[in-house]
């Protein structure tokens, strides 16, 4: 099973939502059906009422990551179990668009379109990919991005668990940040060094006087 494309799902739709810039993406049918990506058929069944539901169960799967992010697993754990209960996904065995060299198909498992509506589906998917990413990997593989303001979901896939923002442009963003920071407090040091030495020269100055 494609445990990094199931679990995308839910990454996308915590980040169509921007809480420190007020940003949300998530305002019409359209949107929600763009969150579906290739499965296209599942997002067609998209109707107004889903955009009130998908923001409802981003605001849940955001809930998961932020107690990840915070070390605390079981949190973690029983906010990701409470979506599993609520949208159950039907598994099957697919073969579709993977042949072998003799032209058989190459099965695999599949996580079956909710036949009920589009947030069903979607959420169904994105639970179930979120919770076979964080027994595979660990809790702490789920994170929020550490480029302040950002707070965009992602998943660490490095080998070393080191992944701290979402994008190469957060990290990017972080560390000139940083490298400012640790110029501006050198420089403060220069000058309080400076203001030092030229107390100590002054009262030099007038103890010979």
């Amino acid at each position: 099973m494609e445990l990094a494309y199931y679990s995308d799902y839910a990454v996308r739709l915590v980040n169509s939502e921007d809480p420190a810039r007020g940003k949300d993406s998530l305002t019409s049918v359209e949107a929600v059906r763009d969150l579906f990506g290739v499965s296209q058929e599942a997002g067609r069944r998209a109707t107004d009422a889903d955009v009130t539901r998908f923001r409802s169960v981003r605001a849940r799967l955001r809930a998961v990551f932020e107690a990840a992010d915070k070390g605390d697993e079981a949190l973690a754990v029983n906010l990701l179990n409470s979506l599993l209960l609520e949208f159950p996904v039907s598994p099957q065995i697919s073969g579709h668009d993977f042949r072998d060299d003799d032209g058989r198909p190459l099965w695999h498992m599949h996580l079956a379109d909710h036949p009920s509506n589009a947030t069903a589906g979607y959420a169904a998917i994105a639970a179930m990919g979120l919770a076979f990413h964080l027994t595979e990997y660990g809790v702490d593989r789920l994170g929020l991005c550490e480029a302040a303001p950002c707070r965009n979901a992602y998943l660490d896939t490095s080998t070393n668990r080191s992944r701290r923002y979402c994008s190469d442009r957060c990290a990017t963003r972080a560390n000139v940040a940083a490298y400012r920071a640790r110029k501006r407090l050198e420089a403060d040091r220069s000058a309080g060094t400076s203001r030092t030495a030229d107390s100590a020269q002054r009262a030099s100055a007038n103890g010979e006087r």
